[in-house]
């Protein structure tokens, strides 16, 4: 297993360019890149933050979930249409990125009257899977407390129907949303392209890593029980610590679990 951080730590704090370049300076070998904003699904921002990941390697990519990602199951062709626009425009810039992941939110629970309609909603998906895989990209469902992926169940029923769909573990919303993560690990089981890691502290709030309550021994074991060799990254709030020199010492905690457990 390796070690990595989202620049989405550094949300707010430090522009996404930047941030990268400072993941850099940290020693930091893998990384998320979260692509903030529709100027930066661009292949010329792409090009930029290429040159300040030197020697990084980008492992996925992550999109503002509630810009585009919805729209790709709308009933509205011109919606549709102009959703895939934004799609093809951010996975151009995640191939020049070399990202072999996007971490996908896709529906977002808005409305009361929402149903899972799992047939429906994975035949978009394996639409979807297809476009990323024009573009060397795995698409990557994304435990997300408001998203479709919401509760255990929905993978498991969704991958059925569509064989290419890989998972991306998140711990601080498997905690949001009220099901112990061990539940979604275990549905994902292999299909666990990557893993979101935080901590959180005995006053029931989010914290850096190696800073609170959570048994990380653990995660790595199950991890490494069903097989899992892959990145576990860092995706913490930036009001979630002060210095950010305290993102850099989390870092290096992660890091030596990982090396441990490897």
């Amino acid at each position: 297993m390796r070690a990595g951080v989202s620049t989405a730590s550094l949300f707010l704090r430090v522009n996404t360019e930047d941030a990268l370049a400072l993941l850099g300076e940290w020693g930091v070998k893998e990384a998320e890149v979260f692509l903030t904003s529709f100027c930066e699904y661009s292949e010329k921002f792409a090009r930029l933050l290429k040159t300040k990941a030197r020697g990084i390697r980008v492992n996925s990519v992550h999109a503002l979930g509630t810009q585009f990602e919805p729209q790709l199951f709308a009933e509205h062709p011109r919606v549709v249409n102009d959703a895939y626009t934004w799609l093809r425009q951010f996975l151009a810039a995640a191939k020049i990125l070399g990202a072999d992941y996007y971490s996908f939110h896709g529906l977002a629970r808005m409305k009361r009257s929402f149903r899972d309609d799992i047939q429906k909603r994975a035949e978009k998906l394996r639409a979807i899977c297809d476009e990323c895989e024009k573009y060397g990209v795995k698409l990557c469902l994304e435990n997300v407390e408001w998203a479709y992926y919401n509760r255990p169940g929905i993978f498991r029923a969704l991958k059925k129907e569509c064989p290419s769909l890989l998972g991306v573990l998140d711990i601080k919303q498997a905690r949001i949303s009220g099901f112990a993560y061990q539940e979604y690990l275990a549905e994902m089981g292999q299909s666990i392209a990557y893993v979101h890691v935080s901590d959180i502290g005995a006053d029931g709030k989010m914290c850096l890593p190696g800073r609170g309550i959570f048994n990380f021994d653990e995660l790595f074991a199950r991890l490494r029980d069903v097989g899992f060799q892959g990145d576990i990254i860092l995706e913490n709030y930036g009001g979630d610590y002060g210095d950010l020199g305290e993102l850099k010492t989390a870092y290096e905690f992660l890091a030596e679990k990982a090396e441990k457990f490897s």
